[in-house]
């Protein structure tokens, strides 16, 4: 496995005080990079598939994914070494959680190691741990060997959020929010940890929706220390998490379905997932910007950290909330670099939002917008929202 980290400029915004922040970002992932021009054959050629029509259909997602370059745990040695994941209709539910509860492990691991370092305080210095995954399954959970791995106390407490698919990163935050701020002097560690190797299957003429995920989604994991009133001189907030929402919409449960079959997990994403989320965007939202008094569809003075979960959805957003282009271009970058990577991608948008902002500040002496939104959508369909203050413009 192989991490990346960033080293984050100092803040120049005060945090208000007991709101919580975010203190410093990490990320991880496998060694295996897929890039997305070579991902056609490759799949059809481990998979041992000819069918010129599913391979013509996966070369056109490809392209409308947006997608260029992913991180995979899937390799050719695990392949050879676990064939009848090649296979159609094999158990391997034992095999694939054998690889997939290590590699998480691995992966958030790094990740959180990459955001202490970020952080700049010792790994004492952790009081909660709140782990998300969709890719694992064991008891006792990946929060137990993430805490060993990492050396944390016996008495950090720990948090376990699974099985919540894209939505997993932002709902993880809004977790810790509360626990910093309802625990005084607490940092939390948030890590996420995806693989998918959980649900990886050869191509289907009765499963066509299958070659969207295969076209889209990436492994990684992803970090974040919260903590409120950080510390002059040692901890540099980036974001300040003001206020943090949820909500489901009824009768949408099967639009997005996962199921843990013998086969690994089995996703489905229906067609409407675009057109339910543009539908209902714009009163989730101005949910949240009343409390800044934005509830004019002042969008564009926002700053927008939006989970890429495909290009129709970003697609959809922009132009229902007539954003300017400029406004998801952290989200769309990190779709590119890694795909949807679940539960994750929130961490690398976060980064390139900081990115964006910095680039702006240089450019004309002026940060990018103070307040914005931090969203993801998931199996509920759930939508997850925080509005947040960027502290580095």
């Amino acid at each position: 496995m192989g991490s990346g980290e960033m080293v984050h400029r100092g803040s120049l915004k005060k945090a208000s005080p007991g709101k919580a922040t975010i203190l410093a970002l990490g990320k991880a992932f496998p060694h295996q990079l897929v890039m997305q021009e070579f991902l056609v054959d490759g799949y059809f050629k481990n998979t041992n598939c000819d069918d010129p029509d599913l391979k013509q259909k996966l070369t056109r997602l490809c392209k409308t994914t947006t997608v260029k370059t992913r991180y995979v745990v899937m390799s050719e040695e695990i392949l050879k070494k676990y064939p009848e994941l090649a296979v159609e209709g094999l158990p391997t539910v034992t095999q694939r959680l054998d690889i997939c509860n290590k590699a998480v492990t691995q992966m958030a691991i790094e990740a959180s190691q990459a955001c202490i370092k970020n952080w700049g305080r010792t790994i004492s210095d952790i009081t909660h741990l709140v782990y998300v995954s969709s890719s694992e399954a064991r008891m006792p959970g990946g929060d137990v060997y993430l805490a060993r791995g990492l050396g944390l106390s016996p008495e950090t407490q720990r948090v376990m959020l699974y099985f919540m698919g894209c939505s997993g990163g932002v709902s993880g935050l809004r977790v810790a929010k509360d626990i910093a701020e309802n625990n005084p002097g607490s940092r939390v560690l948030l890590a996420t940890s995806e693989t998918t190797l959980i649900g990886f299957k050869p191509p289907s003429v009765d499963r066509p929706y299958d070659l969207v995920g295969v076209a889209l989604f990436g492994d990684g994991a992803g970090a974040m220390i919260i903590g409120s009133d950080p510390v002059s001189g040692i901890e540099r907030p980036l974001f300040e998490l003001h206020t943090a929402i949820q909500h489901f919409l009824p009768d949408t449960e099967k639009i997005i379905d996962g199921r843990l079959t013998e086969e690994g997990i089995s996703f489905k994403l229906a067609r409407e997932l675009p057109q339910i989320i543009e539908d209902h965007i714009e009163g989730f939202c101005d949910k949240l910007m009343e409390i800044v008094e934005y509830s004019d569809k002042k969008y564009n003075k926002m700053f927008w950290a939006v989970h890429p979960g495909g290009p129709a959805i970003l697609n959809r957003l922009e132009k229902k909330l007539d954003l300017l282009p400029e406004k998801l271009n952290a989200s769309r970058r990190a779709l590119a670099d890694y795909g949807n990577a679940s539960s994750n991608t929130i961490v690398y948008v976060l980064e390139y939002m900081i990115e964006e902002s910095l680039k702006m500040k240089m450019k004309d002496n002026q940060g990018d917008s103070e307040w914005g939104l931090i969203l993801a959508f998931g199996p509920g369909i759930t939508f997850e929202g925080i509005l947040a203050r960027n502290l580095i413009v």
